[in-house]
């Protein structure tokens, strides 16, 4: 069962409306935010298709045509199997892909062009496992079942092909892992801080 599959869709949705409106500082208003905002939009939608997935393969195409409605509205195309975590942001949205075996945790943040893609057609798992609390930066991708742990940071334009572990920051390509806070390989503090590594 998905994580978020004991929760009522209207508490999700009041809990990603305050999710938005606590991550993004140029939010102005919720209503700005129900409106304006298709990185929200395209999480409404999934959370939408994800039960529709999970309640009877009947109801598996349409759970798709919602996901390609919502890709078409958008710009960003979540595979209704996907399974996404509470408190998800994807901030800006266009160019956001995440792939059907994909598995999200809470409080993660994915920024535009960002991909949590496959390396290969086959069946069965082909998709990251990503851990809480992971930002994940413009035009990043996150390729293959591999493991991204908690508290990871990956920087704008990454490509992340092996596991990373938790408290790490990646950057560059192939993305290369850094241990942060005092490990003998880490990158200058100020490198992780700064949000321009992001976007």
């Amino acid at each position: 069962m998905s994580p978020t599959q004991h929760l009522r869709l209207r508490e999700l949705i009041a809990e990603d409306l305050e999710t938005a409106r606590r991550r993004d500082p140029a939010a102005r208003s919720g209503l700005e935010i129900v409106l304006l905002y298709p990185g929200v939009h395209a999480l409404w939608l999934h959370r939408l298709a994800h039960r529709l997935w999970h309640a009877t393969p009947a109801l598996r195409l349409p759970a798709r045509l919602i996901s390609q409605v919502a890709r078409t509205l958008t710009g960003v195309e979540i595979h209704p199997a996907a399974v996404l975590g509470r408190r998800f942001f994807i901030d800006h949205g266009m160019g956001v892909v995440i792939g059907e075996t994909a598995d999200v945790g809470d409080d993660v943040l994915m920024f535009h062009g960002s991909t949590l893609g496959g390396r290969s057609m086959s069946k069965g798992k082909r998709h990251p496992t990503v851990g809480d609390r992971v930002v994940i930066g413009a035009g990043a991708k996150v390729l293959g079942p591999i493991d991204i742990g908690d508290d990871v940071r990956i920087g704008a334009n990454a490509v992340v092909v092996k596991d990373v572990q938790a408290d790490s920051v990646v950057v560059g390509v192939p993305g290369r892992p850094r241990k942060v806070a005092g490990a003998e390989d880490s990158v200058d503090p100020a490198l992780y801080l700064d949000p321009a590594i992001y976007i």
